[in-house]
């Protein structure tokens, strides 16, 4: 294990988190959770309804409705403006939810169309299950006024965090508007939920009602803005008796066909394939009684939009947004609540190794041969969930025109991937214990280029726990977790000169850089205590520890160790609506860094102020001052450099997220120092013009000079370490906007558009080389006997003494395009067609003439691919016996 003592001053955040920790668990004793005393009950019924949205079918004069819902907002506990009546029955198979929801204008009613868990601002209704009353999980079905389609999961006791929108149980709804407002009904096969085998079913159960046009939430069990916990806080729903919880095993098979067209096609690529085809298997089917396994084979994703345009000069990595229908349900059973050792973006990523030639094909991601998911939840209120997959072996294809020889390099080795979560309930307040271990190995073949690549296997293994007092008013949570990997020396000795670590660090007081290594280990751990509900006051503080040999990047997400953070925060807020505001929040925050070595890498102070007004106009204003600091990453594995003061600023404003027609300004600007500034502006507009088309557009600018801008490292210098750390000036523009574009032709058809059309530039000037470690000056070429000399391909020139050296041409001027278009029909329950159209252009130019706005429609006509899928699934299920 990679571990350094750290310095005294570095515990005394620990001690703090420690302390408020004890004196919040002793100031908040261990109450039982107190659900809501409201009880619904449901009626049995020997003939279904027909699901067409109205409620002319006789069963439902004979169940009675729920209708004492109260206001949440914008009057918390008030009297509704609009009833709303409920009835649920179920027989052998399904539960069924007939709503009438009065509207006194009906004309008002909001009725935007959108795909199927989409979040527009149409009115909406939500039935939330606690299936296995735990008072922690539950699962949810709506259908908003449009007659379109949600379902999500909750993981959590908590509304909006860990609410899992890739949910996707096959049921169906319709919803019709009248003259009275709008009815609809709901059927929930009892197959897609999951419960104890129970005689007498007992749920927790929660009805939302939201209509946007009047900022209105109204509720069966009242929760207030001001307390936490949600699932907890449910009612009960009783009534249900005699059913089996049976559940079919699934198939979904696919085909899908391919059409590309690249800009190397187009030159005469003979390596192009412009045709492919391809097939493959998804398969749910339940383990036991408890447990849901869901495998897939040769997975497709294609109708996934793309992710955002982006120019890093950063030394650490972009990280993604997980997208994949696969990977996203189910996944915070897998994630956890510790350190970041899962990112799914691993499984299926491209493939790392070189390829050269005249034309080069290399596939985009790697193939995922096969992967399979656990997940569920055991009578003993232990949650398991896991994964497993494997990537295929990748080849690139190269072709030299000279000898007309066609070859294939290896760029990626066949690659196993697991991922086990454990987590047991304990108490009755929601509060839990977990673990997580995760796995990679890797089968190079005899393949040296991939062995001194990457590493040969890797491990981690964490607990975590997280206890909540007082019904989640107060919470103590963290974690402890450790890391191995091994494999080749060169490919540890990539792990350990990479920017997340940078071990060779020539000032470093202890050394920890082994070019023979064969492993490498680490450790993390947090200690965190929060206050989260209360009329007033809310707090939270935190301590984080990385040792330098921490690493989980091989299926996690980490971007830097040898750290010990802490950061506090306190909150002034008030909930309950006045005269002029519908609440508003005062924040403070501050948070800081050293290394295992005492230096003290980030001290900012920060104020956030939020007001809502009473028409939910809200406006957000954030100042944050950053201290100077030292930095042991910005040489890029040379010495400590200095940063500078700097002082932040920001302003957003947005009206009510229902509004037909919705918009959001922000604006930001930084000073430092050097005299630097950088200046950022923006905005959303959305506009429902019909209720089946939604368009939207989020222009972004960002224009300013950034003074130390790291370029190379050379050989030569004396003042740090026998080498030059090169800086420089940049003056940089990005210019940006994401178009969004959504038709609605009916609840199950919906075609939606993406595209960002993208402009960078960056200009680099006043070259110089840092003067001492732990300093930020810079000795700038041109000044103190160096000279400077620009050709005309940019190419610079310096001289020192007698020494000579050049630095390329750093320039650069991108250009980008980025689209997705997707049909999406749902033709018959749980079986879709798709198809999708996708473009990626860009053209990379070396100079840095200052980005323009009037650039944004040449990103059309840049170089790029074309990319055409038909993609076809089929949900059968077939079920073995009663």
């Amino acid at each position: 294990m990679s571990s350094l003592a750290a310095p005294s001053r570095s515990r005394v955040p620990l001690v703090l988190v420690a302390v408020v920790s004890v004196l919040a668990a002793m100031g908040a004793p261990v109450l039982r959770a107190q659900p809501s005393p409201k009880v619904a009950r449901a009626q049995r019924v020997s003939r279904a309804p027909r699901i067409d949205g109205r409620l002319d079918d006789a069963i439902w004069s004979t169940v009675s409705p729920v209708s004492d819902l109260v206001q949440r907002q914008p009057r918390e506990g008030a009297e509704p403006t609009e009833r709303t009546e409920v009835y649920i029955a179920y027989d052998d198979e399904a539960i069924y939810i007939g709503a009438r929801l009065h509207r006194q204008r009906p004309e008002e009613i909001s009725r935007t169309f959108t795909r199927r868990d989409g979040f527009g601002n149409a009115e909406r209704l939500n039935i939330i299950f606690d299936t296995q009353q735990d008072r922690r999980t539950a699962v949810g079905f709506g259908i908003s006024a449009a007659g379109v389609r949600s379902d999500f999961r909750h993981t959590q006791d908590d509304d909006m965090r860990g609410r899992e929108s890739q949910f996707d149980p096959v049921w169906n709804a319709s919803a019709v508007v009248d003259s009275g407002g709008w009815t609809a009904e709901m059927r929930i096969p009892l197959s897609q939920l999951r419960f104890p085998p129970d005689a007498q079913q007992r749920w927790g159960f929660q009805i939302d009602r939201w209509m946007p046009d009047k900022n209105e939430t109204v509720q069966w069990a009242m929760i207030r803005p001001r307390e936490t916990g949600y699932i907890s806080r449910f009612g009960t729903l009783e009534g249900i008796a005699e059913v089996r919880n049976t559940r079919p095993v699934e198939f979904v098979p696919y085909v899908a066909g391919d059409a590309t067209r690249t800009a190397t096609a187009a030159a005469g690529n003979p390596l192009a394939r412009p045709y492919a085809s391809r097939m493959g298997l998804d398969t749910k089917l339940a383990v036991g009684k408890y447990l849901t396994l869901d495998a897939t084979v040769n997975p497709d994703f294609g109708q996934v939009e793309a992710d955002p345009a982006e120019v890093n000069l950063t030394g650490f990595e972009t990280f993604f947004d997980e997208r994949r229908p696969f990977f996203v349900e189910g996944s915070e059973m897998v994630r956890g609540n510790g350190a970041q050792y899962f990112y799914p973006r691993r499984i299926g990523a491209p493939p790392r190794g070189a390829a050269s030639g005249d034309f080069v094909d290399r596939p985009r991601a790697s193939t995922i041969l096969g992967a399979t998911k656990l997940t569920g939840r055991l009578p003993s209120r232990l949650s398991i969930g896991g994964i497993a997959a494997v990537t295929a072996a990748e080849d690139a294809r190269v072709y030299h025109v000279d000898s007309s020889i066609t070859r294939t390099v290896a760029i990626e080795p066949r690659t196993t991937f697991g991922v086990l979560r454990l987590q047991q309930d304990v108490g009755n307040q929601a509060s839990t214990i977990g673990a997580g271990f995760t796995t990679v190995q890797r089968h190079f073949g005899g393949v040296e280029s991939l062995s001194s690549l990457l590493a040969r296997e890797s491990y981690f293994g964490g607990l975590d726990w997280r206890l909540r007092f007082q019904q989640g008013k107060y919470a103590i949570s963290g974690f402890v977790a450790g890391s191995h990997i091994a494999g080749d020396t060169a490919a540890i000795r990539r792990v350990q000169t990479a920017n997340a670590h940078l071990l060779q660090r020539p000032d470093r007081r202890r050394a920890l850089y082994d070019p023979t290594r064969r492993s490498l280990s680490g450790y993390s751990m947090q200690l965190r205590a929060d206050k989260d509900a209360g009329r007033w006051v809310l707090w939270g503080a935190e301590v984080k520890a990385e040792s330098p040999g921490f690493e989980v990047n091989d299926l996690g997400r980490l971007q830097s160790t040898d750290d010990i953070e802490y950061n506090a925060d306190l909150q002034i807020r008030q909930t309950i609506p006045g005269r002029y505001l519908q609440n508003w929040r005062l924040g403070f925050e501050t948070r800081g860094a050293w290394n295992f070595e005492g230096a003290h890498q980030l001290n900012t102070w920060t104020q956030n102020s939020s007001v809502t007004f009473r028409n939910f106009w809200n406006v957000n204003v954030r100042s944050t001052l950053q201290l100077a600091a030292i930095d042991d990453a910005l040489t890029r594995g040379g010495p400590y450099m200095g940063t500078p003061r700097e002082f932040r600023q920001e302003l957003r404003v947005n009206n009510n997220f229902g509004a037909k027609t919705g918009w959001r300004l922000n604006a930001g600007w930084e000073h430092d120092e050097f005299g630097a500034a950088r200046y950022n502006a923006g905005g959303q507009l959305t506009l429902r013009p019909t209720p089946r088309l939604t368009v939207s557009a989020e222009p972004t600018y960002q224009t300013g000079a950034d003074p130390r801008q790291y370029v190379t490292t050379i050989a030569g210098g004396t003042a740090t370490y026998g080498k030059r750390y090169v800086f420089a000036f940049i003056d940089r523009t990005t210019i940006s906007t994401k178009l969004r574009a959504n038709v609605g032709f009916s609840p199950n058809l919906t075609l939606e558009g993406y595209a960002e059309p993208f402009v960078a530039s960056g200009t680099y000037r006043r070259f110089g080389e840092l003067t001492a470690p732990r300093s930020s000056a810079l000795r700038e070429y041109g000044t103190d006997g160096t000279s400077i000399v620009r050709d005309s391909a940019g190419v610079r020139t310096v001289t020192d003494n007698g020494s000579r050296f050049t630095i390329g041409n750093r320039d650069f001027h991108v250009l980008s395009f980025r689209s997705n278009l997707v049909m999406r029909w749902e033709w018959t329950p749980g079986s879709t067609l798709f198809v999708v159209w996708q473009q990626n252009r860009r053209s990379d130019l070396i100079f840095g003439d200052p980005a323009r706005t009037s650039e944004l429609l040449r990103t059309t006509r840049a170089a790029g691919d074309n990319f055409l899928s038909v993609k076809f699934t089929y949900w059968l299920p077939v079920r073995f016996g009663r």
